[in-house]
């Protein structure tokens, strides 16, 4: 079965969505001691979270890459992920969405949040033909995430270390078994639309 151009695939729960974030060890450590962001993380700097645990993989280099040796899964309420989604805007100006891109200019200063919808990755961190959703958070949407959506804050680096040891030693099967599982998120009414996301089938 094919796999819509844009579709929000996450781990969740009935009142929680899993994102994910690699820091170094100078901001995750105290992140997961606190079980929130703590000082020396940046609220003044849009932080991007990732619903993809592979873009996440694709991103850090399978926790590989400097200033990005921890990953953290981050559960956030559904509540929180969604306020964020509808005050969303494309981080780049699509003419389906907005009437010229002087209204999209506007409303992308004017947004908290910046959607971007990037190539999927595979086991192997190739491209796929369908992308996955990236939120960047600024301003309001920083302190609600920190203060308000965070419900735990896990180290993950272990797993993805376990993972990544699999890969190398050529047994993706084993690998595939480990990665968490992620299913279609069900968008409440209009928030497809207010992101880009394909229509629902």
């Amino acid at each position: 079965m094919s796999v819509p151009a844009r579709q929000v695939r996450a781990q969740y729960t009935a009142d929680t969505i899993t994102v994910y974030q690699a820091y170094s060890p100078r901001i995750a450590t105290p992140a997961v001691a606190a079980g929130r962001f703590v000082d020396p993380f940046q609220r003044d700097r849009m932080t991007w979270i990732k619903p993809s645990f592979l873009w996440m993989m694709y991103r850090c280099g399978w926790a590989t890459k400097p200033g990005q040796e921890h990953v953290l899964a981050v559960e956030i309420t559904r509540a929180g992920f969604e306020w964020a989604l509808a005050r969303a805007c494309l981080s780049h100006y699509d003419r389906d969405m907005d009437a010229s891109r002087a209204d999209w200019s506007r409303r992308l200063k004017s947004s908290p949040v910046r959607v971007q919808w990037d190539p999927e990755r595979s086991l192997r961190l190739q491209a796929l033909p369908y992308r996955s959703l990236q939120l960047g958070l600024s301003g309001e949407a920083v302190d609600r995430y920190v203060d308000e959506w965070t419900v735990a804050i896990n180290d993950i680096t272990p797993a993805v270390a376990r993972i990544r040891d699999l890969l190398a030693a050529g047994d993706h099967q084993a690998a595939a078994a480990q990665l968490p599982r992620e299913e279609v998120y069900p968008l409440p009414d209009r928030l497809d639309t207010r992101i880009g996301a394909s229509p629902a089938r």
